[in-house]
């Protein structure tokens, strides 16, 4: 069996310690997300399979209902105590194909690497989607999300349309001709107007690409982005890395179409669920300032050193299960994510390195992505061109820590708005109301929405508890 360099030297290092991840023990009707950081007691958890038994809970269960699926926002959008929590995991079939008109439909249940797995077979590919596959395709619109795709933006913009259940029961299309403001309010809208459930969405092809990396200063990198990158359309993905601690330096990292030979020939990246190797890895870098080195000098030369070249559905393919720790009991890994205009790239990024060190946050990596601007959602992240700095930390449980994280959270987002910035909101809920209401100045068009889908507040998880004040907006 042959094995790169990469994989032998972490091997080696493994062998010195095991990683193999404990499921947590969750008690019976509680909702938790990958964090292990916000356990919620709920009232019941259904798992429907149609249409008719969606309308139902909703029309006959008298009390809040949350809507989930792969569980993956980080602060209780998903939940809220004594819910009943509408689990659609099962809802997940394809509902129609278009090889013609490279569209296809499908329940909100199903998750990207089901959905990837059945166009590849038409050499078809998904437009955008995060990094990672295993999110179901309704929990990645309800939050918006965007991934590493160059020239592409939130992901509504493949979306062509969606069926929903709203508060009465009643199953209606949205598009953007038809039902506007319910369009404009789902996407993006945390499960908030009503329950998703058919998408239709807009395919590309599928295409060979070779992967390009280069290092340099952070502080060449905008100029870098804006005149190799930006507008390249010859570029699929783009991301990168800043290193930590010292976060001068980023490797940046492209997939571009090419005519060269494979170097990996699986149209898909195989789904065996081993990763002890890839979770080791985390496991050195989070655990030092050595780890880090270790990363930045040995491991990451070794892994970009091999040329590659594998189809786009391979690349877009990634389970997230290789990140999983060993344990959450003590610390757990966490995302945040800030959105910065383009040209204040260079002012924002000395504020967010000050505010992580002077709080020594245990920073494994920030990944920088780019999109476009958002066409119309309420709660739209993207109120132009942005850069995304997505911020992968350690950190402990204690409320301590958790007290700590929320200072230097809002310390991050004043210094987003001091750049006419963001933040992305299915992380942890740690924003005053204040800083919401300036990040997100649409959010009082998007309640009133709610409240006209929604009048007896019905839908709810963590985030409406935190910030949708029901009676201001009668």
């Amino acid at each position: 069996m042959k094995i790169s360099p990469l994989k032998f030297c972490i091997l080696f290092l493994f062998l010195l310690s095991a990683c193999h991840p404990n499921k947590p023990n969750t008690p019976l009707n509680v909702v938790n997300d990958v964090t292990q950081l916000n356990p919620i007691k709920v009232s019941k958890i259904i798992t429907p399979t149609s249409n008719t038994e969606i309308a139902l809970a909703i029309k006959t269960h008298q009390g809040p209902i949350s809507i989930g699926g792969g569980r993956f926002s980080q602060g209780g959008q998903t939940a809220t105590e004594n819910a009943l929590q509408i689990d659609m995991r099962k809802f997940n079939r394809v509902i129609s194909f278009s090889k013609a008109d490279k569209e296809i439909t499908v329940q909100p249940g199903i998750r990207w690497r089901e959905l990837i797995q059945y166009i590849d077979k038409y050499n078809l590919s998904v437009r955008v989607m995060q990094t990672y596959a295993n999110f179901t395709v309704g929990g990645s619109l309800s939050v918006n999300v965007h991934g590493r795709y160059v020239g592409q933006g939130p992901i509504i913009s493949s979306v062509k349309s969606f069926k929903i259940i709203l508060a009465d029961g009643a199953l209606i299309n949205a598009s953007r001709n038809e039902n506007m403001d319910i369009f404009y309010a789902t996407i993006g809208g945390y499960g908030g107007v009503g329950v998703i459930t058919e998408v239709t969405l807009l395919l590309t092809d599928n295409e060979k690409v070779e992967r390009k990396d280069s290092v340099m200063k952070l502080s060449g990198y905008s100029k870098f982005f804006v005149s190799k990158i930006r507008n390249q359309s010859h570029v699929v993905f783009h991301n990168a890395d800043i290193y930590p601690n010292d976060f001068s330096e980023v490797r940046a990292v492209s997939y571009v179409k090419t005519n060269k030979a494979l170097t990996i020939t699986e149209r898909i990246k195989p789904n065996t669920g081993n990763y002890a190797v890839n979770r080791f890895a985390v496991k050195v870098a989070s655990g030092s300032d050595f780890g880090k080195w270790i990363r930045k000098k040995i491991f990451d030369p070794i892994h970009y050193h091999t040329e590659i070249v594998e189809w786009r559905n391979y690349e877009a393919t990634y389970d997230v299960a290789e990140l999983e720790p060993k344990s959450r009991k003590n610390s757990t890994y966490v995302l945040q994510e800030y959105f910065i205009p383009v040209e204040h790239f260079d002012a924002f990024t000395p504020k967010m390195i000050k505010i992580l060190k002077n709080n020594k946050v245990n920073v494994l990596n920030i990944s920088i992505r780019h999109a476009n601007k958002d066409e119309g959602s309420y709660l739209a992240w993207a109120k132009t061109e942005v850069f995304a700095f997505v911020i992968y930390y350690k950190q402990d449980v204690s409320t301590a820590a958790k007290a700590a994280v929320k200072k230097w959270t809002r310390d991050l987002i004043n210094a987003a708005l001091a750049e006419q910035g963001s933040y992305y909101l299915p992380y942890q809920i740690n924003a005053t109301t204040e800083q919401f209401n300036k990040v997100y100045p649409n959010a009082s068009q998007f309640f009133k929405i709610k409240q006209k889908y929604d009048p007896e507040y019905k839908f709810r998880n963590k985030l409406f508890d935190a910030y949708y004040h029901q009676d201001k907006q009668k």
